[in-house]
């Protein structure tokens, strides 16, 4: 538990975050299935990321994990086995607290020739995996839900021959979308996902930079599609993990929340799949200034926050939905703790995904934003945030959700009295030094 109090000065600082989490996940796969050598700086060293390390050195993969002396930044070196060089593991394959681990591996394991189980925490074994067990089977996978629920540990029967599909996702979703491009690697045939809306496109960007013929088009009604031709190999490289926006969003909301504040984020990925928080608030009016943009391969810039007063359309509310929400799936918690401190008011919808996220983030977003004093109404896919009624202290349970700690430390800078974070540790899933960062520029 940490106890978090209102600020009471701006908050001041110039500030790296931690490497993008989706980029760091992908550079092992990707490594691990390339010929040769990748080597990643930047990387991700949080729980769920070195979950996925653990994974590939169970099936075979010799990866190394140094720190350069000069600077500090973590170096992983994964010395790949090619796409049919794996090795059976000798034990399930536990991916703890990451989705992304789960599901975009079962791409990969549904092709290998030997047999496979994984399987994760308490919270993985509750979310959805029919999801990519559908499309799985589809290409001729044999994938079963062990306990006859939809769910994990995952049971892979090897030795199947995969042939490349059509398939038309419910969702936006890069998991799911990831996990058929990882299986197409290995399969006869084209594989192509088509998408109500273009989701994060890392995993396109990042093969094909390992040589893999993929790329993403859109259709002519208007859905997103990507499209893989297998047959090339894949060739390890080097990779340079840019900071998460996910992670920056925090900070981002902090400054615009407390008057007076000023930070600056270093080297933060700006990949508009993921960059929908920067258009929302900028529409918001929000002082947030892009330098040193870099465009090459994955966008990157720093950013400039400055204290703003927000504001709604000329009907005093704001409404996120639509084709921004899979570009800000995961920020959305922060942004309502930003929309209740706000004098207008917020409708988020389209956003059911939330549901199926490490909690149900709907729920906890609105009982915890409730308990701290906010008018708040949870909705089917989203939630309305009435702005304007001052924020008090509470007690916060985030159900072992790492961005629901981390959106609600945030809103105690803006309430009164204490705010105590009751599993404080979850945010080691994704940024294990965010409290620190967080006071040092208290």
């Amino acid at each position: 538990m940490i106890a978090l109090e209102k600020a009471t000065k701006p908050l001041k600082g110039d500030i790296f975050v931690p490497g993008d989490k989706s980029i760091s996940h992908r550079s092992i796969m990707f490594g691990a299935i390339s010929k040769g050598t990748t080597e990643v700086t930047g990387f991700l060293e949080s729980a769920d990321c070195l979950s996925t390390i653990d994974c590939f050195k169970k099936l075979g993969v010799e990866i190394e994990h140094t720190v350069r002396p000069t600077h500090g930044v973590p170096t992983i070196t994964v010395h790949g086995k090619g796409l049919h060089g794996l090795k059976k593991p000798d034990s399930t394959l536990y991916t703890g607290n990451s989705g992304t681990t789960t599901r975009l591996m079962s791409g990969i394991l549904a092709a290998q020739p030997f047999d496979s189980m994984i399987t994760g925490d308490m919270s993985i074994e509750k979310r959805p995996m029919a999801r990519i067990m559908k499309p799985l089977t589809s290409m001729g996978a044999e994938v079963v839900s062990v306990m006859g629920n939809g769910c994990a540990p995952l049971a892979f029967t090897g030795g199947k021959t995969l042939r490349g599909i059509n398939y038309h996702s419910p969702v936006a979703s890069a998991q799911i979308k990831s996990c058929i491009m990882l299986a197409g690697l290995y399969a006869e045939g084209d594989s192509v996902v088509y998408e109500p809306a273009l989701s994060r496109n890392h995993t396109e960007i990042m093969l094909a930079s390992f040589g893999a013929d993929i790329h993403n088009e859109v259709a002519r009604d208007g859905s997103a599609v990507a499209i893989l031709h297998p047959g090339m190999p894949l060739v390890g490289r080097k990779v340079n993990v840019p900071g998460d926006i996910s992670s920056a969003a925090y900070f981002i909301v902090a400054a615009l929340m407390v008057p007076g504040s000023e930070i600056l984020i270093r080297n933060v990925g700006i990949n508009k799949t993921r960059a929908g928080i920067l258009n929302v608030l900028d529409q918001m009016g929000a002082d947030i200034t892009l330098l040193n943009v870099d465009e090459s391969s994955e966008p990157k810039a720093d950013i400039l926050i400055k204290y703003s007063e927000l504001h709604g359309n000329e009907n005093n509310q704001f409404i996120i939905s639509g084709k921004e929400i899979p570009t800000m799936i995961d920020e959305l918690p922060i942004v309502a703790v930003l929309a209740a401190t706000g004098n207008f008011d917020t409708i988020i919808k389209d956003a059911a995904e939330l549901k199926v996220k490490e909690s149900n983030r709907i729920d906890t977003v609105v009982e915890g934003l409730r308990s701290m004093g906010c008018d708040i109404e949870a909705t089917d896919d989203g939630m309305i945030i009435h702005g304007g009624k001052p924020l008090k202290g509470a007690d916060i349970n985030c159900h072992s959700d790492h961005r629901i700690a981390m959106s609600f430390a945030i809103a105690s800078l803006a309430a009164t009295g204490t705010t105590r974070i009751l599993d404080d540790e979850c945010v080691g899933i994704s940024y294990p030094t965010f409290f620190k960062d967080l006071q040092g520029l208290l």
